[in-house]
């Protein structure tokens, strides 16, 4: 039993230690696309890995986490105004993050290794759409929001131009983190299964 303490906490140390660097090195974790929109993260990756091989419970830790650095980063560090807006906010920060790394280590349990890459995507699309809902229901009929998305004069409802401005990063971190999670993750299991054995 010790011994698989010891790897969990192991391999909590290394992904925490990825997450710091994709947070803290710039374009690593969070890519800058298009100007004035929030940055394209990486980071939905590294929490469907690591909570694939560590389940749902510690997977939503790890997205707390997160969420925890994005407050901190808006604070400290906004990449842009619609991430300070957006951030500042704890509920935005930290409710996607964690549904992100439980969502992700459930289906990480749920699905065969050929379809491992459905991890990536889950933590992928739960992240963003869960940014969207809550950000909808915090700021509906906030001209700042509005202005800041370059929709001042717009009549949509705001989910829609959320769905417009978040949409193109929704799609690029989906199509890459389902791509590498379906690469690393098989391997990476067996790996650590063997380890576990050992």
């Amino acid at each position: 039993m010790t011994r698989n303490k010891t790897l969990n906490l192991t391999i909590t140390a290394i992904f925490l230690g990825i997450l710091l660097l994709q947070d803290l090195v710039p374009n690593i974790g969070n890519i800058q696309i298009l100007p004035g929109l929030p940055q394209v993260t990486t980071i939905p990756l590294t929490v469907a890995v690591y909570a694939t091989l560590m389940g749902p419970k510690a997977g939503c830790g790890f997205g707390l986490v997160w969420g925890i650095l994005s407050l901190i980063n808006a604070y400290t560090r906004p990449s842009s105004l619609v991430s300070l807006l957006l951030f500042q906010n704890p509920v935005i920060a930290l409710l996607p993050r964690l549904a992100a790394g439980w969502i992700s280590g459930w289906v990480g349990q749920r699905v065969s290794k050929k379809f491992y890459w459905l991890t990536g995507v889950s933590a992928s699309l739960v992240n963003t759409l869960l940014v969207i809902i809550t950000t909808s229901l915090f700021f509906t009929g906030n001209p700042k929001l509005l202005q800041a998305l370059g929709y001042s004069d717009s009549n949509l409802p705001l989910i829609w131009i959320l769905l417009v401005a978040l949409g193109f990063n929704c799609i690029l971190e989906s199509i890459f983190s389902g791509l590498v999670s379906g690469l690393v993750l098989p391997p990476l299991t067996i790996r650590v299964k063997e380890k576990l054995k050992d």
